[in-house]
């Protein structure tokens, strides 16, 4: 999973950047609301995390613009802005979610799993396609009942693929949301996970199409 962190307190960046790390998501980190509204336009993300009182443009103008440009992105308020018209206003231009500061980390993780869920359109916190699922709160895939252990940037590939069965996705697609800004990406690196994956998960789950990318089937 893909976040826009959109935050320009740097202490609270920081340790935002670091617990979502801790759960694979790649995080990618700005600091003013032009840059962020740049950013959600030229990039996927599957969730934003915005402040509200940011320089250069409003955290409710880059929400504004962003969901009159089309954008169908979650986006989650985090602010410390606690007025109830605040929080109408922001809801009623198009959050997912409206999150107060100060907040507890475990409780805006959950948030971010919940309105992704919504988006892609699953009911619970697990993905299952056929012989196989994956706990997106444990963490934890499942394959013919017996739990598989997996390196942080194989779940963040295998719930890429999961998310949305039977779709395929592109070497960027992937890189996407396996790696965030900072961090260098090797040629063979997807090649590499996948190989990974497929020897945990058995050698058909997941399916090259030539030229295009990878898929999972889906299944009932």
């Amino acid at each position: 999973m893909r976040i826009l962190l959109v935050e320009d307190d740097v202490m609270i960046g920081e340790a935002l950047v670091y617990a979502l790390s801790t759960m694979h998501y790649a995080t990618d980190w700005v600091t003013d609301g032009a840059s962020a509204l740049l950013t959600a336009k030229t990039q996927h993300y599957d969730a934003i995390l915005l402040d509200l009182g940011l320089p250069k443009m409003d955290g409710i103008e880059v929400l504004r613009s962003l969901r009159q440009s089309g954008s169908a992105t979650p986006v989650l308020i985090v602010s410390a802005r606690d007025a109830v018209e605040m929080r109408i206003a922001g809801l009623d231009l198009g959050a997912d979610d409206y999150v107060l500061k100060p907040f507890e980390i475990g409780e805006l993780l959950a948030r971010i799993r919940a309105v992704v869920r919504r988006k892609s359109g699953h009911a619970n916190s697990l993905l299952e396609n056929g012989n196989l699922s994956l706990n997106l709160t444990t963490r934890e895939a499942i394959v013919d009942g017996a739990a598989v252990r997996l390196s942080a940037r194989e779940y963040a590939l295998l719930e890429a693929l999961l998310i949305r069965p039977g779709a395929i996705l592109s070497r960027r697609d992937l890189e996407d949301r396996v790696y965030q800004w900072d961090q260098e990406v090797e040629s063979n690196a997807i090649e590499f996970l996948i190989h990974g994956l497929r020897k945990k998960l058995g050698a058909q789950s997941i399916k090259n199409v030539r030229g295009l990318g990878w898929m999972i089937s889906k299944q009932n």
